[in-house]
């Protein structure tokens, strides 16, 4: 499973990127993976991908796979030198450098994490235990809260805490950040885990009440099995307060100002004072709530619910977080279930590549300086840099052109168009570290100290200008993301190499590759998130009600096309769900692909190995999506995710009369859309 592209509104648009996995360099399509006893008319994704897909395994210690998670691969390992080196003591003293080193070493310490037992967490089992009275409960509330969300990321989307913190301009008034408050409190991936009453949803909820169980026992908590069934049922009252994954990407329903004053009135039942006292937040008097019955109902079930109910509930919450930094026993379960049960995983990753995940979340950017000093040539950012270039001017073209769109609605486009910010490689300001305090010897409060750190830095954000320059994925994440409210695009180093970037491979390969990837993220600021934001990033409606009714019926029919695509018997597509990245792939793709002839200067392109240039630029799309997933995998994708599985992301093709040309493909041709039904949205 790959997400090439996030949506954050930050808004993180977050795709994942999937393609082949070559040898270095990559000059062309992989030739070897394509199964030409398919007709690519009849199973496109079949026909670019078969032969791969017949003879790859998923490695155990993965839930998917494919050329992203190459590159992940590649990447970790480039990032292992990088960080080894720093722990081994060749960072000068106090540098960032330095805090990197010791942030790996710490993690890497199994013996000394062993040795040490729950003894890092005493303090706060000891404040839990300090818990007397409802007042009290919602201190530690406030005082853990974190800014650990990405609005509409779906692998960013829950907290541990009852609720989540976003730093983020205001809807209505980009001018200044203001304070998000989201749904959280879940130990399941979403409400559905706890609501649906299918029969692989109930094994799942039973399999978690074990979890729970086991997780209390090594932590010597008595009467676990009792306990474990009153934090399930507490979770599953939390879950029926939680918007769905729908209504959450709903953007015009998240906006939801409440001033300091309405919370007493709208959610009644938490001590709003003593919350935001301890969350350093009693000064601020604005907030946008994302999900308003969440926010209620919590607060409601923190007065309703015993007192010691929510301590034993927060003592396991506590263990869950820090499962990665416990002894050994702790991580195995946590794995057993979120690994194994959730993902279907049969094997743990490796402890160092678990450690460097660990310290790009805590020093990203401080890593990611390391990084492109070794690995982003210039040339490579150069490259990329034209190739942005031409996917807008491609875009202003389509724009320009549009016969639907009236002039009111086109010059919006357009001046949106005009103001998008693209960073390519890195950002051109980095994260100042110098007041994170990294202690080797010290995992869990290295991971302490860092989400308190992350959490400072975005407090500080609050009422002032909104810094639309800020990167919010690393250099060395391989992905890329659109940030609608701030109009602007981040594509990392890590993403810019092969399979999915190559200086060296032809027009044809790059365009149909990081290419349509560049179209899906210009893509993100017209789709039908993207549209409700102006150039300013301020949510507003800015299409006339014809143009936006025309958009709403392409949109429509691009939803019931992924209706129709089912993974499992049981299981469908919901494509208003996933209608955004939808959007975004054949806008991005349509874009892509005007940007490659562009490139050609007018020039047909060469026949390669009896393939034309066109062929060759559709092939490279589907190659970038082969993917294996496990079934438990794919089913929570499904399930949670705003992305299409791979395989449907490679049919957008469908779409583009360009892809019927270049394959001759006829109507009695199982993919074959007639002329009318192709979505043509941009």
């Amino acid at each position: 499973m790959s997400l090439r592209c996030s949506t954050a509104v930050a808004l993180v648009f977050s795709t994942f990127l999937a393609g082949v996995a070559f040898a270095e360099p990559v000059h062309d399509v992989d030739l070897q993976g394509i199964d030409a006893s398919v007709k690519p008319g009849d199973d496109f994704y079949r026909y670019a991908n078969g032969t791969w897909i017949k003879t790859t395994e998923i490695p155990a210690d993965r839930s998917s796979y494919g050329p992203s998670a190459v590159l992940v691969e590649k990447t970790s390992e480039q990032v292992r030198t990088l960080i080894q080196d720093a722990a081994a003591g060749n960072a000068s003293a106090s540098s960032t450098a330095q805090k990197v080193g010791d942030y790996y070493a710490a993690f890497m310490d199994a013996a000394a994490i062993d040795a040490k037992g729950l003894q890092p967490l005493a303090a706060e089992f000891a404040a839990i235990d300090a818990i007397g009275d409802r007042s009290a409960l919602a201190t530690y509330f406030g005082s853990h809260l974190r800014a650990d969300v990405d609005a509409l990321n779906a692998t960013d989307l829950y907290t541990d805490n009852i609720f989540g913190f976003w730093a983020q301009q205001g809807f209505e008034a980009p001018d200044h950040v203001v304070a998000y408050i989201m749904q959280g409190g879940l130990g399941m991936p979403d409400r559905d885990y706890y609501l649906d009453p299918s029969d692989k949803m109930m094994a799942l909820r039973a399999r978690y009440q074990q979890h729970i169980v086991t997780m209390l026992t090594l932590a010597n908590v008595p009467d676990a099995e009792a306990k474990a069934v009153q934090i399930l049922a507490l979770e599953t009252a939390i879950a029926r307060t939680h918007a769905s994954r729908l209504d959450t990407g709903n953007v015009p329903k998240a906006n939801n100002p409440w001033t300091r004053a309405d919370f007493a009135v709208k959610a009644p039942g938490l001590d709003w004072d003593a919350y935001f006292k301890a969350a350093s937040l009693d000064s601020q008097q604005d907030f946008i709530i994302w999900q308003p019955t969440a926010v209620t109902g919590t607060s409601a079930l923190v007065a309703s619910e015993p007192l010691a109910v929510w301590k034993v509930y927060l003592r396991y919450r506590l263990l869950d977080h820090y499962a990665a930094v416990l002894p050994t026993a702790f991580y195995n379960e946590s794995f057993a279930f979120y690994g194994t049960a959730l993902h279907g995983t049969p094997k743990m990753r490796d402890r160092w590549k678990r450690a460097i995940s660990a310290t790009n979340g805590a020093l990203g950017e401080a890593v990611g300086q390391l990084y492109v000093e070794r690995h982003f040539p210039p040339e490579a950012k150069a490259r990329i840099q034209e190739m942005v270039d031409n996917e807008i001017a491609a875009y202003r073209v389509r724009v320009e052109n549009l016969t639907w769109m009236s002039p009111a609605t086109r010059a919006k486009a357009l001046a949106k168009l005009g103001t998008l910010k693209v960073g390519v490689g890195y950002p051109d300001r980095w994260i100042d570290y110098s007041g994170f305090e990294v202690v080797r010897g010290d995992a869990v409060g290295n991971m302490q100290r860092a989400e308190l750190f992350n959490y400072k830095r975005n407090l500080a954000k609050l009422g002032k200008a909104p810094d639309h320059y800020e990167w919010v994925m690393t250099p060395q994440t391989v992905n890329a993301v659109n940030l609608p409210m701030a109009n602007a695009l981040n594509f990392p180093a890590a993403i810019l190499q092969s399979p999915y970037f190559d200086p060296g491979a032809d027009a044809a390969y790059n365009y149909g590759a990081i290419g349509a990837t560049i179209g899906h993220e210009i893509s993100h600021s017209f789709d039908d998130t993207g549209a409700m934001f102006d150039e300013k990033g301020r949510l507003a409606n800015w299409w006339t009600p014809d143009d936006l009714k025309h958009f709403q019926t392409a949109g429509a029919a691009l939803a019931r096309q992924y209706d129709a695509y089912c993974p499992f018997p049981d299981l469908c597509l919901n494509g208003q769900q996933v209608l955004s990245e939808n959007i975004a792939d054949v806008a991005g793709l349509a874009a892509a692909y005007d940007a490659y002839k562009m490139s050609l200067g007018g020039k047909p392109d060469e026949v390669r190995h009896g393939l034309t240039g066109d062929q060759r630029f559709f092939i490279a799309f589907a190659q970038s999506w082969r993917d294996k997933t496990r079934e438990a995998a794919l089913r929570q994708q499904v399930l949670t995710d705003g992305h299409a599985p791979d395989e449907y992301r490679a049919d957008t093709v469908r779409n583009l009369d360009a892809w019927y040309e270049a394959f001759k493909v006829t109507p009695e041709q199982t993919q074959y859309l007639k002329p009318q039904d192709r979505v043509k949205v941009w």
